[in-house]
């Protein structure tokens, strides 16, 4: 299979993925090396598809159906679950994280969290891995973007994080 046609086949199984695909299941599947497939991706990104990298994997975006809203939150590393699980527990997809870095300006890290299932896959991968929450770049400050079925998710959400000492307001 030529790069060409391998890069089609990756927009095609991403298009029908219901989840993310990591590099290396993709690297798996077309018997190439995980670096190509990061080559690929790169290309496919800059012919304009939007392709995001998110822990578990990539995601082609598509048109996001649902409320997108933005939560200001401050916790910290060892509140993080807890935080996202409230977050999904009442029906809202974690999309992403920002933090707002003095030297680097907004650092965004994508999440696509829906579930507590891809709750605890993102915190485990996190402590396996010896990494830190972006959050831990700014004491604990950051912001989240969700999908949310309807307001009443939404207020859900952020009523759920006050009550638990974890929405950002104005004093």
């Amino acid at each position: 299979m030529n790069a060409e046609t391998r890069r089609s086949a990756i927009l095609t199984l991403l298009s029908q993925a219901e989840a993310p695909i990591s590099a290396a299941t993709l690297a798996g599947s077309f018997s190439v090396s995980r670096q190509i497939i990061v080559g690929d991706i790169a290309l496919l990104r800059a012919a304009g598809e939007q392709i995001s990298a998110t822990p578990r994997g990539y995601v082609l975006q598509h048109d996001r159906e649902g409320l997108i809203k933005t939560v200001a939150t401050v916790h910290t590393a060892a509140q993080t679950e807890q935080e996202l699980c409230i977050m999904v527990d009442n029906g809202c997809t974690v999309l992403d994280v920002v933090v707002e870095h003095p030297i680097y300006g907004q650092i965004t890290g994508q999440l696509q969290l829906a579930s507590r299932y891809d709750v605890s896959q993102f915190v485990e991968r996190l402590q396996t891995e010896g990494g830190e929450p972006l959050s831990a770049l700014t004491n604990g400050i950051h912001l989240h973007t969700l999908q949310c079925p309807d307001e009443a998710a939404y207020h859900r959400t952020r009523a759920g994080l006050k009550a638990a000492g974890m929405l950002l307001e104005t004093e």
